[in-house]
Formats: C-alpha cells, sequence, structure tokens
C-alpha cells in the first residue's frame, strides 16, 4: 500500500470523526479514536513515536515525537487548535527528514470544516507515486 493510498484513508477517518464528535476537542481524544479507527481498517498504529536526533555521534530520543505512524510509512501530526501556523507544517517536515519517510498529514480537528484543517506535507515523495 502506498504512502497515497494509506493517506486516503486516513482523511476518510478523520472526516468521519471530526463529523460524529465534532471541532474542538482535546487532541486525544482525537488519537485515540484515530488509532481505533485506523486498526479496525486493517492498518499498523503507533502512538507518540520517539523520533531520535544524532548528534556528534550521539543518538537522542528526548524532544520530538510523531503523534502517530501508520504502517511504518505516513505521519500523522493532529492537532484541535483554532488555526494552523506555518511552523506546525515545519515541525512535521522536521520529524519526515529525521525519519527518511516521504508523507505526513497535518490534521487540524479545531476546524469547522475538516477539509480546511488538513495539509499535507511531503519529503521527496514522487507526484505520481501512488
Amino acid at each position: 500500500m502506498t504512502e497515497n493510498d494509506i493517506a486516503k484513508q486516513v482523511v476518510d477517518v478523520a472526516y468521519n470523526l471530526h463529523s460524529r464528535i465534532g471541532p474542538g476537542i482535546f487532541e486525544v481524544v482525537y488519537e485515540v479514536t484515530m488509532e481505533h479507527e485506523l486498526k479496525k481498517r486493517g492498518f499498523s498504529v503507533r502512538r507518540q513515536v520517539p523520533i531520535p536526533i544524532v548528534w556528534d555521534g550521539l543518538k537522542f530520543v528526548e524532544g520530538f515525537k510523531a503523534d502517530m505512524i501508520v504502517n511504518d510509512k505516513v505521519i500523522l501530526e493532529l492537532k484541535s487548535i483554532e488555526k494552523l501556523l506555518p511552523v506546525h507544517a515545519k515541525q512535521l517536515l522536521t520529524y519526515l527528514r529525521l525519519t527518511d519517510m516521504r508523507l505526513g498529514l497535518l490534521i487540524n480537528f479545531g476546524e469547522e470544516f475538516i477539509k480546511n484543517g488538513i495539509k499535507r506535507v511531503v519529503n521527496n515523495l514522487p507526484e505520481n507515486q501512488g
């Protein structure tokens, strides 16, 4: 399954959750329910995954944590805030680069309409992939 195939399913789950739960609930509620719904669809999901950095030959695991990683291919960064800022996409791009993954989804459940709260962030993902 490609990154884009996974992303389509994630977006569908996010849309369904947002429709049922509504906007603006605590982020952790969306995180646990997304994990449950993605696993029901057969995906491998890891939550709060440490993302190490290497500095001076030493590996540090403090500092970065991905909210969710789906099938070891797509990083999900979940928010429940009024508006996404450019720094949120930069944070996700950093995670992608450190893990050498190619696709991340920034999902803001705080938006009135979920379609306005989903942003794709890519790291060397071919345009015609998927």
